[in-house]
């Protein structure tokens, strides 16, 4: 006999956790390691479960990849443990219930893992398991449906044994790329999926819903591995609160979905296994059932901003931004003095860093505001160092909601460096995800594929640091960020006229607007810091020496930067259309004199300038 003409006539228990019992027992490091350190404990939590009612188990191998056991230096021990967990299961099942190797998703919003990589490491495993003779698969906790559909076709072109797949979701029916369950579902079983289900996140009830509007598969078998419950906090622990007889009442309900394979995930033990058992024992597998339509929920094309983005603009003609950073402290007398000069001299946009160099500002998001009712179009950073996911996304649905729709999408800088060095880094994401993310709400998703209702209008910008001795890679990761969706690119300052050339050269094939970073100096021992202490800015030795040749005389000083910055100026306007400057220690002077200087070079007439693309 085999698992799949098992589940054409009845129905089949899967185990439930493992790492949940291994956790109880106060392990807290790799849970696959135990495979060759514990192998009794693993065969022990094995043995419970078959003692249960389990006659599907599988494998401890959810991690068992080279990218997950790096992270504890057991990379080189894929082989082992996954040999390893195979023979603990076997010896244990000693043929009372099938073998299945897990293997546990990678990609997802925290995760920064190419999906070349992801691939590798998935066929080692995957060679691993076949070779050992398991009694099929069971790809689980996938939340990413292209990751899934790629490993799935790996595994189907190497081995005839069932495969079974879970996807994962964060919102119930919706995967988190906004593709609707059934649909996936359909997918996988299209691209030969023997078991196609649903696993971890929710408990019962939910997936009973997600469950509803899925149509029993017309090749495939469907299964079901929910959590104990939603989980608790309590003095640093995460536990799950649910009675393990809850799980004999949802058994009937998750078996009239049309599922076949009951198990559990997180949180859930023997004792759920047994009420999961007792609570369809007798029962045959659903031939039919209704199926429910699910509401659909419109999504407006939310009103497009007035006036022209900025990498629409800088299409057109050269464009200016201007940062001028939000005061550390609370009075904004003099920042608000300096936004009118430079909405005078004719910007086309004024951005606002998010706590550079991990200093506390006042809120980039508060100062934009102030500045759209100065009639000034804002660019917000939005750094990836001081919000979770859960802020990024309120934060982003808030700036929709003010109309500030342009954003430069950063990692940050490190906490370390800033006036709080205790302070915690988040970094849920990365600078490629967080443009991705951002990206998403255009098409009126959620980060986690749930519907805003409404489309969000953002024009993406993406940093990058040209100050780098392999111009060409660094135009490789630059390529990546476009992939993920930057309309235009922001570079660190540059103070070479030659490496301004160079970019040109470089990002010719690149086909949007780049705007050239020119931060104007105030001192040669302002221009010695940024070489010297500041990553990311390189001065030439050139430039250095005229700053030096200038002395501590402010006057002189200022002279000879803003006669250093006109000539980058000169070079970055033939052969780009934007023009980025930085504005050193609230010196608005300077970069007021250097936008003028934009405009004489340009030709562009001022009060055509402040009517098109200033007032909104």
């Amino acid at each position: 006999m085999s698992m799949l003409t098992d589940l054409q006539s009845e129905l089949l228990i899967a185990d439930g956790a493992m790492g949940t019992i291994l956790y109880s027992h106060g392990v807290d490091r790799s849970f696959e390691e135990l495979n060759i350190t514990h192998p009794d404990q693993i065969k022990h939590v094995h043995e419970a479960y078959i003692h249960a009612g389990a006659n599907v188990i599988q494998t401890n191998t959810y991690g068992a990849n080279y990218i997950k056991l790096a992270r504890y230096g057991l990379e080189e021990k894929v082989k082992r443990i996954n040999q390893t967990a195979v023979r603990i299961a076997k010896e244990a099942s000693n043929g009372e219930a099938y073998v299945i190797g897990n293997i546990g998703g990678i990609h997802g919003a925290q995760n920064f893992i190419e999906l070349e990589e992801i691939k590798r490491s998935f066929r080692e495993q995957l060679y691993c398991l076949l070779l050992e003779g398991v009694d099929g698969l069971i790809l689980e906790t996938y939340y990413s449906l292209e990751e899934l559909r790629t490993v799935l076709q790996i595994a189907r072109e190497e081995t005839d044994l069932p495969i079974i797949t879970n996807v994962s979701m964060h919102e119930p029916g919706v995967l988190e790329n906004g593709v609707a369950l059934p649909n996936a579902l359909t997918q996988l079983e299209s691209l030969g999926a023997d078991v196609v289900g649903v696993n971890c996140r929710f408990g019962p009830s939910q997936m009973v819903t997600s469950l509803e509007s899925v149509p029993l598969p017309r090749k495939a078998f469907m299964a079901a591995y929910p959590n104990a419950s939603l989980p608790a906090y309590r003095d640093g622990v995460l536990f799950y609160e649910n009675e393990p007889e809850y799980f004999e009442t949802c058994a009937k309900e998750l078996r009239d979905q049309g599922v076949r394979l009951l198990g559990g995930c997180c949180g859930t033990t023997p004792e759920h296994v047994r009420a999961l058992a007792k609570g369809v024992a007798g029962l045959t597998p659903a031939i039919e059932k209704d199926v429910k339509v699910p509401e659909k929920i419109t999504i407006k094309d939310d009103d497009k901003p007035a006036g022209k983005s900025l990498p629409e603009i800088a299409k057109e003609r050269h464009t200016i931004i201007v940062e001028l950073d939000a005061p550390k402290h609370l009075d904004m007398t003099e920042y608000i003095e300096g936004a009118k000069a430079l909405k005078k001299a004719g910007v086309d946009a004024i951005t606002l860093a998010d706590n550079s160099l991990a200093t506390p500002r006042i809120s980039n998001v508060a100062v934009a505001t102030i500045l759209q009712n100065l009639g000034i179009k804002p660019l917000v950073h939005l750094t990836c160092r001081d919000r979770n996911l859960i802020g990024l996304q309120a934060h982003l649905m808030g700036l929709h909601t003010l109309g500030i729709t342009e954003i430069l999408a950063i990692t940050g800088d490190p906490t370390k460096i800033g006036d709080f060095p205790g302070a915690t880094s988040v970094f849920d994401v990365n600078s490629f995800k967080l443009i991705e993310l951002i990206k998403k709400g255009n098409h009126g998703l959620s980060f986690s594929g749930q519907s805003l209702r409404a489309k969000t209008a953002f024009s993406v910008a993406g940093a990058f640091n040209p100050n780098v001795a392999n111009v060409e890679r660094a135009v490789q990761r630059l390529e990546k960020k476009i992939a993920s969706g930057s309309d235009y690119i922001l570079t660190q300052p540059i103070y070479s006229k030659e490496k301004i050339r160079e970019l040109k050269e470089v990002t010719a094939h690149l086909d949007v607007p780049i705007f050239i970073g020119i931060m104007p100096l105030t001192s040669t021992k302002n221009a010695e810091f940024l070489h010297n202490e500041v990553p990311g800015i390189k001065l030439t030795d050139e430039v250095r020496e005229r700053m030096k040749a200038a002395g501590v005389d402010r006057q002189q000083s200022t002279k000879e930067s803003i006669a250093i910055s006109k000539e980058l100026i000169d070079t970055a306007l033939e052969h780009f259309n934007g023009v980025y400057l930085i504005t050193p220690f609230m010196r608005y002077d300077i970069v007021v004199e250097l936008v003028e200087y934009i405009h004489e070079k340009t030709g562009k007439p001022l009060e055509h300038i402040n009517s098109e693309t200033l007032l909104h």
